[in-house]
């Protein structure tokens, strides 16, 4: 992928206290959308009728949590690895205060004379095996894709994206579906299930990366054009337990 014109590459050692001016703006909406889907259909089992296919299962977040996987893709690309991992730690973060504020929530004794409480305990109550198998699964899959980016951008010097953005999803998608699926569900879901499950949404999600792949170009050349940067992870250390950039 041929940079912007005016788009200068930097090492990410450089890059010092340089303003950047959109950081901010895709970590906030990196965490929203994680936020999001882990609270809306993560622990779901959908079905969708497929041509030839038939019917087949899939979890129902795996519509939209892809999304925080094209911005990881985006931020890893655009400013490096270490503020990859930076937004990934501040969605770790900001899922352990929606868990924590859910299970207040929904833990408060009820006004007499309201009748909303099952409704709000069915959608809010996570169990607390499937979050902590949630942001154990996206915590390492996320710093793997991260990771996965940033050595192969170096390695193709910044050349053909496709195959960092595809490539990334194949190891990060497979480290989270690893990790998730068998510590959340194998024992409450029938094996089998769980074995579908995993690797459906494991092929869909590497999928839906492939159908994005024309989007996340377009995204990726519009934050390199604003920023004026390209950022190269040379010489970096990729130690996953500091917020450090």
């Amino acid at each position: 992928m041929a940079d912007p014109p005016g788009v200068v590459a930097v090492d990410a050692a450089t890059l010092g206290e340089r303003r950047l001016r959109f950081y901010d703006f895709a970590m906030s909406a990196f965490v929203v959308i994680l936020i999001c889907s882990n609270l809306i259909g993560a622990g779901k089992p959908a079905v969708a009728t497929l041509p030839v296919v038939g019917a087949v299962k899939f979890g129902a977040g795996i519509l939209f949590f892809p999304l925080s996987y094209v911005l990881g893709d985006v931020l890893a690309e655009v400013y490096g690895f270490a503020r990859a991992r930076r937004c990934v730690w501040a969605g770790f973060a900001a899922s352990l205060f929606a868990a924590g504020m859910s299970w207040v929530v929904v833990a408060l004794p009820p006004a007499a004379d309201w009748n909303g409480q099952a409704a709000l305990a069915t959608v809010f109550g996570q169990v607390p095996r499937i979050f902590l198998a949630s942001i154990t699964a996206f915590w390492a899959g996320e710093i793997a894709n991260a990771a996965v980016i940033s050595r192969m951008k170096v390695w193709t010097a910044g050349r053909m994206l496709w195959t960092r953005t595809i490539g990334s999803t194949v190891v990060g998608q497979g480290v989270d579906s690893l990790i998730f699926y068998p510590l959340a569900f194998l024992g409450v879901w029938d094996a089998g299930l769980v074995l579908q499950v995993l690797v459906t949404n494991y092929a869909l999600k590497v999928l839906w990366e492939v159908i994005l792949t024309p989007v996340t170009y377009r995204i990726v050349a519009w934050f390199k054009a604003a920023e004026g940067i390209d950022v190269f992870d040379r010489g970096v250390a990729y130690d996953p337990f500091t917020t450090r950039v």
